[in-house]
């Protein structure tokens, strides 16, 4: 199967001289996956509702300053490789070509939708995301917005003081919040608008009761939920107590199952692979391989690297967040760690990484010089 059978021709547009103002209310309005920015006719970028609630941007300033690059799409493209591109690029809309003429674009619910037939093998354990973040109940709409612009991430689970489930916040229920608001207010009364808007609680904006899944229920099911209940993402709980958060697993999960490979190396997949500057790829593959190796008995099914580009810069250089996470026979071992240039991000979660392996390995070998100690206490 190639693009041109789940490709659409049909797509939001606004020109690169738009307001902000606009594109936000477009989000709010109609929930586009992105909107395409032209210019004179011509493809120009993308923008993503992420980049607006990661940015301070005004209403005022025209839609070029927030457009982001996005891989084209050339119609006879595999699928498989463009759900690569889409993960990699952190985007969930691509532009499509044809003889280098824009002809329409590819989100990530049309490839879901195309093999949502083939995903009934797969659980939702083997492919969910084990280290979540969440947020609790009384915080502020403020302190969810920087939660989600410091670890690049769309939804948070929102949980009481004994850690149980009771709501999700998502960017998009963020945006919705600001605009409402905004509409309410008269052009005399915006200027303390923000700081009021932030200082919300999260209650506001929170929806409520959350749709969740189970470790052992099938990938098809849980994205047909995604896809019925236009969610991105479901909460993943303990089958013996649904009031727990034991993951999450997004659309985004699914898509990089998707370029899983049988590969003689490790697969290793990159998000905002454009943040790489003196590393390579092949680099980034090898460490982690050197990493694994340190424990014999583990085999890494899949290696998910993501970089995060902060405000902050040094002579130039801005300070990158690097989050790595392995999904091996053992279970999700992470690592994580920050630094100014990819390179030295990568560097700092690989040596977090390699201790949690470490950790790992010498628990297993606890675990089973304690269990030869009772075997031994058992023959006596």
């Amino acid at each position: 199967m190639d693009i041109a059978d789940i490709a659409t021709s049909e797509y939001v547009a606004v020109d690169v001289d738009e307001r902000l103002g606009k594109v936000r209310s477009i989000f709010e309005r109609e929930n586009p996956k992105g909107i395409i920015v032209t210019n004179d006719g011509g493809y120009e970028g993308v923008i993503t509702q992420k980049q607006l609630v990661q940015s301070h941007v005004e209403d005022q300033t025209k839609a070029s300053a927030m457009t982001q690059h996005a891989p084209k799409i050339e119609r006879t493209a595999d699928v498989r490789e463009t759900a690569r591109v889409l993960v990699e690029s952190g985007i969930k809309v691509a532009p499509v070509f044809e003889a280098d003429r824009l002809w329409g674009v590819v989100t990530d619910d049309a490839i879901l939708e195309a093999v949502l037939e083939n995903l009934g093998a797969l659980t939702v354990e083997q492919i969910y995301t084990e280290n979540v973040i969440s947020i609790d109940q009384g915080a502020q709409i403020g302190q969810a917005i920087n939660h989600l612009r410091e670890n690049g991430i769309s939804r948070l689970p929102v949980v009481d003081e004994d850690g149980r489930l009771s709501g999700m916040v998502t960017r998009h229920d963020i945006v919705d919040v600001v605009v409402r608001d905004m509409d309410k207010s008269t052009v005399g009364e915006r200027a303390g608008d923000v700081d009021r808007i932030l200082d919300l609680p999260i209650y506001d904006a929170m929806s409520s009761p959350v749709e969740t899944t189970t470790l052992d229920a099938s990938v098809k099911d849980a994205v047909e939920t995604m896809l019925d209940n236009d969610y991105a993402g479901l909460v993943v709980t303990p089958e013996e107590d649904p009031s727990l958060v034991a993951g999450i697993i997004t659309k985004t999960d699914v898509l990089r199952a998707l370029t899983f490979t049988e590969e003689n190396h490790m697969d290793v997949q990159i998000t905002n692979i454009n943040l790489l500057d003196t590393i390579s790829r092949e680099d980034i593959r090898i460490g982690i391989e050197e990493v694994a190796d340190k424990y014999q008995d583990m085999q890494v099914h899949h290696a998910h690297v993501r970089f995060h580009e902060h405000k902050e810069k040094l002579r130039g250089t801005p300070l990158i967040q690097c989050q790595i996470r392995l999904r091996t026979n053992k279970g999700q071992i992470p690592g994580s760690g920050e630094g100014y240039g990819a390179e030295t991000a990568f560097n700092v979660a690989l040596d977090k990484l390699q201790r949690n392996v470490l950790e790992r390995k010498g628990i297993e070998s606890d675990e089973e010089y304690r269990g030869q100690v009772l075997r031994k206490l058992g023959e006596l």
